[in-house]
Order: C-alpha cells, then structure tokens, then sequence
C-alpha cells in the first residue's frame, strides 16, 4: 500500500492527550498525518514526518477526525413541514407526531427508504460526518422495523432496532400486546441486522417496566442497550440504562442529581442533541452539570424528520457551545471522540497511529471556527477509510 502525509497542517485535534498540548484534543500546531490504506500510521509535527509515496498540502488550514453521529433516525418517508411550522406558531412538541413519519415510511419502498438515507447520508458526510448509527422505529409492524433495518444495514454497521420508539397504531389500546410484539417476533425479525436496541423511555411512549422488558429481551438476543431518557421530563430512562450498561443514555435534558451521579459514576454515555431542543424550543441540556458531574458526553444530530431536521453537526456544535454552555474544544471532542465513546468504538473520533483514516479539513485555522462561525460551509476536504470523498 502506498503512503500519504498531509503535511502544512496549521492545527491539528488528534484527540489523544498524551500528544501536542496535553489538552484533551491533544492539540498539535504546523503538524502532518501520514495514511496508509485506510488507517493512520503517523502524527506529529511536520517537521518530523517521515518520507512518504504521496503528499497532500493542507495550506495552512485546521485538521479535525471526522464528526461521530451516534443517534439519526433516517430510515423514513414523507414531510412534517406543516407540523414543524405549527410548533413554531405556538403548539408544544409531543410523542404523538411520530405516528405522521410511520404512515409514510410503511407506504415507501424499499428502494425509496434506500434512496432517502443515501441522500441525508452525503449531506452529512459534505459536512465531515464519517461514522453515524441510524434508528428503526417509523415502520412498527415486523415487517415494516425488519426492512427498515435492511435498508439500514445497507449504508452503516451501526444499526439500531428502535421497535420501541411509540406503540404501534394498531395497538393503541393495548400497550402491553405490543410490547410482546416488539420483544418477541419482531426482535426474532429484526435482531440480525443490529447491533443495537433502543427504546423511547417517556410518558407518551414506554414506562420503566415496559423500557426494561424491552432492553433485557434485545440483550439476550446479543444487542446492546441504548436508551432515549429524559427528553420531555423527569423520569427513569438515565437511570435504567446505567443500571443495564447501556452505550449511551439520548436527550438527557431533565436530570436530577441521583442521575447526575449514575452517569458520573458508571459507563454509559450522555448524548446531547441541541438540534432537538432548537426545532421544539425546548429546555436546553445543561452541559455544564453532566461534564461537572464526571460524564462522557457525545453530541449528535438526532437527524428525523419531525423534531431535529438537521444532519449537520458543526451546527450542533454551535448550539453546544452558545446554549448548552459547552467550550468550542468540549464540544468537538464530544462531536468526534464523545461519538466514538457512544458507539463504544475505539477506532475512530481520533487522529492517532491506529485509527480508521476518517479526517475533516477546515477552510479555518483552528476548530474553534466552527462555533465561532456558525452556518458557515467551513469543511474544505474529508477523507473516509483513507479515501477523498467530500
């Protein structure tokens, strides 16, 4: 295999402490990246990068690792416009607007589903989003959840069963038979094409005891918990996914000090999507308390067509940082390596020897740009699996 350096590197987050600053982006200044195949293989200033088949001039701009979007919904058909222009003139978010996409996503295609996920997936990548995990949950039959996770499976590893995200329609008046659904035949379904369970804990959606049965059944079919908790309330979402080790608790914008402390104190990941509470208005997540309080924090776009219309996340960075009281480097890093941690992959959200070829270069000289200038196309080259490919 050949060698490429990309070399005249202004700034460059390796997100490693041991390296450059010390800081935990392990900032290092006139620096180069040397690739080989799809991996990285040599960081460090330029000055001292080794010879090389290729080289790239980065002309004085800013490296980043490729954003990690740890939570989209994109397996999904038709338009929530009108719903979002009502929001927006006064009428409050709820659960409930979720059944409008699942009308829509059962009449698709396959082909169609495909093309949609496609289509959002190069529009975050156009904006250095290199690793996204997507969600079933707007088709609620078997047949419906299963080929959504088909479709899924076609454009990432990262694929998550989401059966549980409202009670299918066809069950509003039996909860409990829909959750045997959702933890029988459509986990038989649905669990070879996931790695992932999730399930929306929430008044409107599943209680603690339903969200439990729900995450006990996907862990002994092989997939690992993540939960949606604490959006719209105070409730046991955080609590119940550090009780199961869950990857990531989702939304976390209501949290008392008992679930400041469980997230403190176990593995499992805060994932804030400031896109969410942008597009209902809602209560903004206090960042500040979860990293005071010893959190892993990730930040990511919740990209659906309902509450969070956006793949971008240096847009959700901007939000991170003006809203959530988030610094610019604490907000990268949970955008790049805060992602990796709640997926639980190690190969990537970083720049270091080892890690998956996924680099984001900026028309900027250092990453704070991205806050400092929000909406602004500022991604200039990104490299996926060593390749150009934006």
């Amino acid at each position: 295999m050949t060698t490429t350096a990309v070399t005249n590197i202004a700034s460059l987050v390796t997100n490693d402490p041991s390296l450059g600053d010390g800081t935990p982006l392990g900032l290092i200044q006139d620096a180069a990246v040397v690739i080989e195949g799809d991996r990285i293989v040599w960081t460090g200033e330029a000055g001292k990068a080794p010879a090389t088949d290729n080289a790239v001039d980065a002309g004085g701009r800013a490296m980043i690792p490729g954003f990690v979007d740890s939570h989209s919904h994109l397996v999904f058909a038709g338009d929530r416009t009108h719903e979002f222009n009502a929001r927006m003139s006064g009428r409050p978010y709820s659960a409930g607007g979720i059944r409008t996409t699942v009308s829509a996503t059962r009449a698709a295609s396959d082909d169609e589903l495909s093309a949609n996920v496609a289509r959002y997936l190069a529009e975050a990548l156009r904006q250095g989003t290199t690793t996204f995990e997507t969600k079933s949950g707007y088709g609620l039959t078997v047949e419906d959840e299963a080929r959504a996770l088909r479709v899924a499976s076609r454009h990432t590893d990262e694929v998550t069963f989401l059966g549980a995200h409202i009670v299918g329609p066809e069950y509003a008046d039996d909860p409990a038979g829909y959750v045997d659904l959702v933890t029988g035949p459509m986990l038989d379904a649905c669990a070879p094409y996931a790695r992932w369970i999730d399930v929306f804990c929430e008044k409107g959606a599943f209680d603690g005891d339903q969200a439990r049965a729900v995450l006990i059944a996907g862990k002994a079919r092989g997939l690992h918990p993540r939960v949606h908790a604490n959006q719209l309330g105070h409730g046991p979402g955080v609590q119940l996914a550090v009780e199961l080790d869950a990857a990531s608790a989702d939304h976390c914008t209501h949290l008392t000090d008992a679930d400041l402390d469980a997230l403190g104190q176990g593995d499992t990941v805060a994932t804030l999507l400031p896109g969410a509470e942008f597009s209902t208005r809602a209560t903004w997540p206090d960042a500040r308390r979860l990293l005071g309080a010893g959190a892993t924090v990730a930040l990511s776009t919740d990209c659906n067509p309902g509450s969070s219309f956006t793949s971008s996340m240096p847009f959700c960075i901007a939000l991170a940082v003006r809203d959530m009281g988030m610094t610019p480097d604490e907000a990268l890093w949970s955008a790049t390596a805060g992602g990796a941690a709640a997926l639980r992959r190690g190969d990537i959200g970083r720049i270091t020897p080892g890690a998956r070829a996924d680099l984001v270069l900026l028309d900027a000289p250092s990453h704070v740009h991205l806050a400092y200038r929000p909406g602004v196309p500022l991604v200039s080259k990104v490299w996926r699996r060593g390749e150009p490919v934006a």
